[in-house]
């Protein structure tokens, strides 16, 4: 497998990739993390322009998609029942989504992010037990909750070296 930034290019296979992670999370019972639409096409392109789009790739199949960067993220200011691992720099993963047809695509993008940085946090619907139990299975401690822009509340994962 192989990670890279995501071009415009992409963006069909990247809205049919995302569509079907929207699926496959309504089989499993979480059916209003992304909902039907999310993430959007729009919040596609700006990830990708603000070049912190990443696609997993093996031959010519996209594997899986994701944003990731170094830096702060605003909605992880404020953490409640709980506290972050520490207040270092650390890296963000968002929008996280896999292809059905290779298992362990999600777990090669997340290490590879981590490798990136060595202290990385990451957010997940409380539905969304899949994610969590990978989570878990790489050594991310649940740090506690915290709230998106709209104020709908998530749980807070963090790892570090």
């Amino acid at each position: 497998m192989n990670i890279r930034k995501t071009t415009r290019n992409d963006l069909p296979a990247l809205l049919a990739l995302y569509a079907g992670a929207r699926r496959f999370m309504r089989e499993q019972g979480n059916p209003n993390q992304w909902g039907d639409a999310r993430p959007s096409e729009a919040i596609l392109r700006a990830d990708i322009g603000a070049g912190v789009s990443y696609v997993c790739e093996q031959g010519d199949a996209l594997l899986a998609a994701f944003s990731f960067w170094v830096g702060g993220e605003p909605t992880y200011a404020r953490i409640e029942n709980g506290a972050w691992l520490n207040d270092a720099p650390y890296g963000v993963v968002h929008r996280l989504a896999s292809a059905r047809q290779m298992r362990g695509a999600g777990q090669f993008c997340l290490e590879w992010c981590f490798a990136q940085c060595g202290n990385l946090r990451i957010d997940t619907h409380t539905d969304n037990q899949p994610m969590q139990n990978l989570l878990r299975k790489l050594g991310f401690a649940y740090c506690g909750v915290i709230y998106l822009e709209d104020g709908a509340p998530r749980l807070a994962f963090q790892k570090n070296v």
